[in-house]
């Protein structure tokens, strides 16, 4: 049962994603409509977007962030829920990791306070390491 429990915090994140990358659009379409950016193919990478207002380019930046180091998070949460012995800690260790991307998402996506999201980055990055142990120690 535990190992089917660990899959839930890979898509509740996985939905958090979907929901930053709507807050995304829904903030970007807009900025761009009001400032009637013309989109240009051959502009640099990024370089448009700079141009839009922080809060709106802080969505863009955490839905970013979600394709990053998450990324390690679901590979060892499957590695944990297909290994025998997969127990509550792991089930805890996952979900704490989910909330504090949440967070980390809401803090930058809001305010963007950098000492704040360090922090969080920091502690939910502690947390995946403890989750790599505890699957690399079942592996062995």
């Amino acid at each position: 049962m535990a190992n089917r429990e660990l899959l839930l915090p890979v898509i509740a994140l996985v939905g958090w994603t979907f929901v930053m990358w709507t807050w995304m659009y829904a903030t970007r379409i807009p900025a761009i409509q009001r400032s009637r950016m013309k989109l240009d193919p051959y502009a640099p990478r990024g370089q448009q977007m700079s141009e839009l207002p922080p809060e709106v380019r802080w969505k863009a930046d955490n839905y970013n962030h979600l394709m990053e180091q998450p990324t390690q998070f679901y590979a060892v949460a499957l590695v944990l829920a297909l290994v025998a012995g997969t127990t509550s800690v792991d089930v805890n260790l996952a979900w704490t990791y989910v909330v504090l991307r949440v967070v980390h998402s809401l803090v930058q996506s809001l305010v963007n306070i950098i000492e704040l999201r360090f922090a969080l980055f920091l502690l939910s990055s502690l947390v995946l390491l403890a989750m790599t142990v505890r699957a690399g120690l079942l592996l062995l």
